[in-house]
């Protein structure tokens, strides 16, 4: 789904809604058959750098204002920038970079930009007079649709979702309509805009009340799983993810790479061991991917196979991907967090009591850094044990799924309770 303006055939005559609709679903499904024709075995790979530019360069600001990024590494990204930047006119950007001291303003670097800028909303406003005047209502669309897309191209975020909505009134077809989300869908990603993203989720979930095709859904999950994972709606976005796997399409927004490696990060800490082995351990789509992202097999496999030292190890070369990704980095800590309580939580399940020495030889750490880690996980109701410091062991006291069940209905209850009192002596009041 790139910036790049649209033109179709000229149509004698101005069909009727119906019949627009109809033309307009044909024609965007013989669009992607074109693009699905002669793919073969390797096609995953040829379609790994065919990720939206726009999303890239958010990357890549994104790593610019990274504190674990090195100066000469940033030398590198900043060039990328200006020349994304340039390339894209994005004028406004520029300035907002240039005023953060990311880049250097240089005045006839922006006029230029702006020149062309004018030059080209002169030429799309003098096609869509001309299409308005001349030709049909299939041809003022794309031409309305050219001028939308010009404004995602340049960032300029506003009126591009002012265009995008004029042009969703010259459209009939729901997939086309559906298009048009993903394009907005898009612009909230660009600039973290989770609300726009959101409500933009649920307008195309409405759309699909009435219409719309499987490939369309399908790609919608994968948007709405990567929105979820941002706002650390992690088990929720492991479904929508493993829902997509065998049937994903959407490399405007990510490669498929990045995609097992979402998915099986946030499978992790949301399935329980015998989903895990069916959904992701055993997935035939993630076999023959995983190898190729560093320490994710050892991670995934050491995990399942309760090879806890190798975790650890996996896991620690792990972290600086997770730092470095700008949808994961706000929720690191949080995510580190999620994923010792499982493995801690795996391992003790074997076990009645288990002395420290020997947890800490599974894990490859001292009895000092267990017996520290332990007690903050206790104290916060994430692992259900006590320690015996006196004897150096660990008990269990799992309660069971109808104790459990109980003792939240009690808290659940008292909340409720107060809640009530709180609103009563109010209305006495």
């Amino acid at each position: 789904m790139g910036f790049v303006n649209v033109s179709e055939p000229v149509e004698l005559y101005i069909p009727n809604p119906t019949e627009r609709g109809r033309k307009e679903e044909i024609e965007g499904t013989n669009r992607r058959k074109k693009k699905k024709e002669g793919r073969n075995e390797g096609e995953m790979e040829a379609q790994q750098g065919t990720q939206e530019p726009h999303l890239a360069l958010a990357h890549k600001l994104f790593l610019l204002s990274h504190p674990d990024i090195d100066d000469i590494e940033k030398v590198r990204l900043r060039d990328e920038v200006l020349d994304a930047v340039k390339a894209h006119d994005m004028s406004s950007l520029y300035e907002t970079l240039a005023a953060a001291s990311v880049l250097e303003m240089d005045a006839a670097v922006l006029d230029s930009m702006r020149t062309r800028i004018d030059d080209e909303l002169k030429k799309l406003d003098d096609k869509i007079a001309d299409a308005e005047e001349n030709l049909g209502e299939s041809e003022v669309r794309e031409a309305h649709l050219a001028k939308s897309l010009f404004y995602i191209q340049i960032g300029d975020k506003d009126k591009a979702l002012e265009q995008l909505k004029t042009t969703e009134g010259k459209t009939v077809a729901v997939g086309q309509k559906m298009d048009l989300v993903f394009y907005t869908l898009q612009l909230g990603l660009f600039y973290m805009d989770f609300d726009l993203i959101s409500k933009s989720i649920d307008k195309a979930k409405n759309l699909f009340e009435e219409g719309g095709d499987w490939e369309r859904k399908n790609r919608l999950k994968v948007y709405e799983g990567l929105y979820c994972m941002a706002t650390r709606n992690f088990k929720k976005a492991a479904n929508l993810f493993l829902d997509s796997i065998s049937t994903f399409t959407t490399y405007e927004l990510l490669s498929y790479d990045t995609f097992i490696f979402y998915t099986v990060l946030t499978s992790i800490i949301s399935l329980d061991r015998v989903s895990l082995k069916q959904k992701v351990v055993d997935a035939p789509e993630i076999l023959t991917v995983i190898g190729k992202i560093p320490h994710l097999s050892e991670f995934l496999n050491s995990l399942y196979g309760c090879r806890y030292k190798s975790f650890f190890s996996a896991f620690s070369g792990l972290t600086e991907q997770i730092k470095l990704d700008r949808y994961l980095q706000p929720h690191f800590r949080f995510y580190m967090r999620e994923v010792r309580t499982v493995v801690y939580s795996q391992f003790l399940e074997s076990y009645k009591s288990v002395t420290m020495e020997a947890m800490a030889t599974a894990f490859g750490v001292s009895v000092d850094f267990i017996d520290l880690e332990l007690s903050g996980f206790i104290a916060a109701g994430k692992l259900h044990c006590k320690i015996d410091k006196v004897a150096g062991v660990l008990e269990t006291n799992r309660p069971d799924a109808k104790n459990a069940l109980y003792q939240a209905t009690i808290k659940q209850g008292d909340f409720l309770l107060n809640r009530i009192q709180k609103l009563s002596r109010v209305i006495d009041l």
